[in-house]
């Protein structure tokens, strides 16, 4: 699959994957600041997600694959792949699959184990706004409202509503919504069981459960050649919630001879 992307900067390649409900943009402020410090910067959108195409198959084995052909169209030599969340998922799994083409794996704020289910009330709270009903967003919030008390989460959802064609007054979500939410269980999956020496920095959220004590043992075994590291006050949205401590943490991580 030919996926949607971003690009920034010159220099040796750093990837950069988005998380569930997530889309390139997310990232535009960080791949900006990684771009002054030499690095060609790609943010990609996933499958189902932005303005990548939506597709019935959605996996990690698929989305692992089209990171592979991402790399090979654009011909990347030993890229830098950083994730967050089920895109930092999806580089493990391009990493046991894939072995030798990376250069080195960040992986923010997620295990290789099977996760646990995170998002039935944000499933919910989505499937909730029909959008043959709604006209504008401050609509669509309300609805949002009833389900999500978080502000940020309902922003950060909101930002994925787009009106369908040119004179069409009906919205929609970028994500592929239907598909997300049938084949939900297919982004719980733990990382195949595999061992890889490439270089991994993991940075997890001090007030996140994504990342606890008893993953430690599951990277070890799988990325033996990893670092942990904790960004004080941080949730789970580490690199959004301290954005200075995780660019600071993957510059040095990064720049380390």
């Amino acid at each position: 699959m030919k996926l949607a992307f971003r690009e920034f900067g010159q220099g040796p390649a750093l990837i950069i994957l988005h998380g569930l409900f997530g889309q390139s943009d997310n990232w535009n402020t960080h791949a900006k600041n990684f771009a002054d410090r030499g690095f060609n910067v790609f943010t990609i959108d996933l499958r189902n997600h932005g303005l990548s195409p939506h597709s019935d198959i959605w996996n990690y084995d698929v989305m692992a694959d089209d990171l592979k052909e991402f790399i090979d169209d654009h011909h990347l030599t030993k890229p830098i792949i950083l994730g967050h969340s089920m895109g930092a998922k999806t580089a493990m799994f391009f990493e046991l699959k894939y072995e030798g083409i990376a250069s080195k794996l960040i992986i923010a704020d997620m295990s290789p184990g099977t996760a646990t289910r995170h998002h039935d009330g944000v499933l919910k709270a989505l499937n909730a706004v029909d959008f043959s009903k709604i006209e504008n967003r401050k609509e669509a919030e309300a609805v949002l409202n009833e389900y999500i008390p978080d502000f940020g989460t309902k922003q950060f959802l909101l930002k994925n509503i787009y009106w369908k064609e040119e004179g069409n007054k009906q919205m929609s979500w970028r994500f592929n919504l239907e598909v997300i939410s049938r084949k939900y269980d297919c982004i719980l999956e733990a990382v195949p069981h595999g061992t890889s020496p490439v270089d991994t920095l993991v940075l997890r959220g001090e007030k996140s459960n994504y990342v606890t004590e008893k993953d430690f043992a599951d990277f070890e075994k799988r990325f033996p050649n990893h670092t942990i590291q904790t960004i004080a006050g941080a949730g789970h949205w580490v690199h959004a919630e301290k954005p200075k401590e995780f660019f600071d943490a993957v510059i040095s991580f990064l720049e380390k001879k």
